[in-house]
């Protein structure tokens, strides 16, 4: 192989045009896909209201006919803010460590991707994830009381930090370090895996078309789901408004989950979650991998 060659593979991707082109992406994909986040975690919170367990459809259509269409989109705001700073970190500190894991012919192996998505995974779960998924959480549990107390995202985090501290809107930090770090281990190393396999149908020296991307992300998503769904039940308890008070810490919230409520408890949620993570898987790579190219080229 010429120097050349290995220097391209060796060539490490512009920080800049990764942050932005993933804050573009997670923007997108939040709001797009934000009605199904919501039906998620309102079905994870039927179990530990005591109330029937409510399919899919009926949290759908309970939530339109009590506070219509925009009830779907219940704490939308520090989400699309959050994911956006969240897929910024996430690309950013994912290439990064992919090129310091690469060979030197510039090949990425699947362990050496999994490797890469834990360690961007993290990071997004410290820097943004936990903060907007803790309020989010918060707002859309609050939206379904019949005096909602918070009067908008800013009143929801003035009230949170008075009433629980700085450490209030870090509830949960433990689980959501696990959810997000299996999330993009999985996520990286499938996409990544995938992509290799998708490149042989590819004219050398093209870009893989729009709809190629778009499932492969999508068939990754379903993959996550599957894997880490567990880790996102025990999150979305333990940001709850009651859990100071129900769950001494994550391994008794899940210890409480499996012996209360069964095993399979654990996956409560996994439809709307499945359909958001396919079409987040989609969303997100098709546009980062559209968008990073053009703003590295500015950058």
């Amino acid at each position: 192989m010429s120097a050349q060659t290995q220097a391209k593979g060796k060539e490490k991707e512009k920080p800049i045009a990764s942050l932005l082109a993933g804050a573009i992406a997670g923007g997108t994909e939040a709001f797009v896909t934000f009605p199904l986040e919501s039906l998620k975690t309102q079905l994870q919170f039927g179990a530990l209201e005591g109330g029937k367990q409510l399919t899919p459809y009926q949290a759908l259509k309970g939530t339109i006919q009590q506070r219509g269409y925009l009830g779907l989109y219940a704490g939308v705001t520090p989400v699309i803010i959050g994911n956006a700073v969240k897929a910024g970190v996430r690309f950013t500190t994912y290439d990064q460590f992919k090129s310091l894991l690469k060979d030197d012919e510039g090949k990425l192996t699947a362990p050496r991707s999994m490797l890469a998505g834990l360690g961007a995974g993290m990071s997004e779960a410290v820097i943004a994830v936990t903060p907007s998924e803790t309020i989010k959480t918060k707002m859309i549990e609050d939206s379904k009381l019949a005096q909602p107390r918070f009067k908008g995202t800013s009143h929801a985090v003035s009230t949170i930090i008075k009433e629980e501290g700085w450490l209030g809107i870090y509830r949960g930090v433990g689980p959501v370090m696990l959810r997000q770090g299996a999330n993009s281990a999985v996520r990286f190393s499938s996409y990544s895996t995938l992509k290799q396999l998708a490149q042989g149908s590819v004219v050398p020296g093209t870009q893989m078309p729009g709809w190629m991307t778009f499932g492969i992300g999508a068939t990754a998503g379903v993959i996550t789901v599957y894997c880490t769904m567990p880790f996102d039940v025990i999150k979305t308890r333990m940001q709850s408004l009651r859990a100071r008070t129900e769950y001494k810490n994550s391994l008794h919230c899940a210890y409480r989950v499996i012996t209360e409520e069964g095993f399979f408890k654990l996956w409560k949620g996994t439809v709307p979650r499945l359909g958001r993570l396919v079409m987040s898987g989609g969303i997100i790579f098709t546009v980062y991998e559209k968008s990073y190219p053009v703003l590295a080229a500015f950058l």
